[in-house]
């Protein structure tokens, strides 16, 4: 979620299959038809041919809608173009145009023509249809792919499948500059995206095994709090059954009026200051001049584009929805890591090569807390932590994410006719991280995006202990579960009952329900800051 810095992963490359012709005998009598080619299948875009592995299927880079370029440009996804013959389905399509600042890649393998996704699925054939987590990858709404995620694990143990999306990112998905549309319909082309490929799962994914009646969307960081928004969008209603919400900040959305002057004023740094001509103009300039994000929501120094509330794509504060019972009935599993902003402050540290000091910590928490800052730095005196960046995360923790999404997990639980809504904490204080953040003079802990390689491949971390194997796999049957069923529970696994009852803390010594969640994170004095 950092502007510059968000990390990142690697997607393996397996090995393909030919394919298999089906034939007839000489003798003028039927033979039995050939078995069917696992590693093609039909879309109604045209057929893809992908890789087949021992233990699952990869079907890699399919358009499902056609490239938002020239006149397509800030305007909803239109229907991909169909193909003759067979479209080689085989690696990740193109990343989705973002910031060169912390893009380990620099730009490569970026293109305006982006909105791809990736089908994992399970190896063989199934009686019944199988049930589709669809994953919507996190990075501010600024960074990222879909192809960062190796789902194999999740197929192959979890028997489900995972459906990996590409979606706008920046000010090339969230720009709302009013000469894009009428009043009110404008920004939010990265959520339309997402949209789009839901719906893309909804017309395809019975041609993979998949049950489009089964559908869960699941995100992380960003992509949790879009989990947030197709809670409450109007055109995301009947696409999904179920959600998932990993350290989603759903409280991070910025009204159409800001989003409007934002965006004025990006065009006019862009050198489309205008508003009538401003929309011909952007759409005329190079893409690489719109890598820069367009900033509308800040935590810190901290900063996010994305959504835009009070339009007709997001008619509602989905935080304010979740209060009076307006989200989408359908089951929710929802959590955050226990040390959700240690990774904020040690990004700042690698950046800088320096840490925050005891003087600015009263600065720190003005610029997060506003008028609340005295009264939070009472409740988290410097004494009690080993350091300033420890005592600031600890504040930013408990108060964006912690006890907010407990909160929101609550109201939905209360809801009328709503089903059960489960919480989580990952609780593994010492889990695999990438080598920058090893190399600290504090430990990040379980800190904000440590949880997913637990759930998928992402690479570029220490290795596990047999611990926090066995914990990767019981996050395995628990998702995986949520997704078939609505509900994590798993036979021989400690029982997880709904958020009214507590929250399952994940840990590599035990994981278990514990109702000291709302204490330990100070819930009661953030409830009443609200």
């Amino acid at each position: 979620m950092a502007r510059r810095s968000v990390l990142r992963g690697i997607v393996g490359v397996l090995t393909a299959v030919a394919a298999i012709a089906a034939c007839s005998t000489g003798s003028g009598e039927s033979a039995a038809p050939a078995p069917a080619d696992p590693a093609l299948v039909e879309t109604v875009s045209g057929t893809v041919r992908g890789i087949v592995a021992p233990d699952h299927r990869l079907f890699a880079g399919i358009p499902y809608a056609a490239p938002p370029v020239g006149p397509l440009r800030w305007q909803n996804p239109q229907p991909a173009a169909p193909w003759d013959g067979i479209r080689k389905a085989t690696a990740s399509g193109p990343r989705c145009m973002q910031d060169l600042n912390g893009d380990i890649e620099l730009g490569r393998q970026t293109d305006e023509d982006c909105l791809n996704l990736s089908v994992w699925t399970p190896a063989g054939e199934s009686p019944d249809p199988r049930p589709v987590m669809v994953w919507i990858h996190g990075g501010s709404f600024a960074a990222g792919s879909g192809g960062m995620y190796d789902s194999r694990r999740l197929a192959s143990r979890g028997d489900v499948i995972v459906v990996s999306i590409n979606y706008r990112l920046g000010a090339l998905g969230f720009l709302a500059h009013p000469s894009f549309g009428p009043a009110g319909a404008v920004g939010n082309y990265g959520l339309a995206d997402q949209q789009a490929a839901l719906r893309w799962v909804r017309d395809n994914i019975a041609n993979f095994g998949g049950d489009p009646a089964r559908v869960t969307i699941a995100g992380e960081s960003a992509g949790g709090m879009s989990v947030c928004d197709h809670l409450v969008a109007p055109g995301s209603r009947g696409l999904f059954a179920g959600a998932i919400i990993q350290s989603g900040p759903c409280q991070a959305q910025v009204g159409l009026p800001v989003a409007e002057q934002r965006s004025l004023a990006y065009a006019a740094d862009a050198g489309c200051p205008d508003p009538k001509t401003a929309a011909e103009c952007l759409r005329a300039l190079p893409a690489d001049r719109l890598r820069t994000p367009i900033w509308y929501y800040g935590i810190g120094e901290d900063q996010l584009s994305g959504p835009v509330t009070g339009t007709a794509a997001l008619p509602d504060d989905p935080v304010a929805v979740f209060g009076q019972g307006g989200a989408a009935e359908v089951p929710v599993m929802m959590g955050t890591t226990r040390d959700e902003w240690t990774l904020f402050v040690a990004l700042q540290h690698i950046r800088t090569g320096r840490d925050f000091v005891p003087a600015e910590y009263p600065q720190l928490l003005a610029g997060t807390f506003g008028p609340n800052a005295h009264a939070v730095a009472v409740r988290y005196p410097l004494a009690a932590y080993p350091n300033t960046a420890l005592a600031y995360a600890a504040t930013v923790t408990d108060g964006f994410f912690a006890c907010a999404g407990h909160r929101w997990a609550r109201e939905l639980d209360g809801a009328a006719e709503t089903p059960d809504v489960y919480f989580y904490e990952f609780n593994d204080r010492n889990a695999p991280a990438p080598e920058p953040l090893r190399e600290l003079p504090y430990p990040v802990g379980a800190s904000h995006s440590l949880e997913l390689r637990y759930l998928f491949d992402v690479g570029g971390a220490s290795p596990p202990d047999p611990g926090q194997v066995a914990l990767g796999e019981q996050m395995v049957d628990y998702w995986s579960a949520f997704v078939k069923n609505g509900d994590p529970q798993v036979d021989g696994q400690p029982a997880w009952a709904a958020v009214a009852d507590g929250v399952m803390s994940l840990q590599p010594d035990g994981s278990r329900m514990t109702g000291d969640f709302a204490r330990e994170h100070q819930c009661g004095f953030w409830d009443g800051l609200r």
